[in-house]
C-alpha cells in the first residue's frame, strides 16, 4: 500500500499544489510567500487524499 500511496501522492501533490498557486494568483496574490504557502498546503492536504484513495483502492483490488 505504501508503494501505491507513493504514486497517488506523486500526481496529487503537484496537482493540488498547482491549483492553489492558480487560485492564488486569481486573488491577485502575487508576492512570494503567498506562492510558498499556496504550494505547501497543496503537497500537505495531499498526504491525507493520496492515503485514502489508496487505501480504498487497496480494499478493492
Amino acid at each position: 500500500m505504501i508503494r501505491l500511496f507513493g504514486i497517488i501522492y506523486a500526481l496529487a501533490g503537484p496537482t493540488l499544489a498547482g491549483i492553489f498557486i492558480t487560485a492564488a494568483l486569481t486573488m491577485n496574490r502575487f508576492d512570494n510567500m503567498s506562492m510558498i504557502y499556496a504550494a505547501a498546503s497543496g503537497f500537505i492536504l495531499a498526504l491525507p487524499i493520496a492515503w485514502y484513495v489508496a487505501k480504498q483502492l487497496n480494499e478493492n483490488a
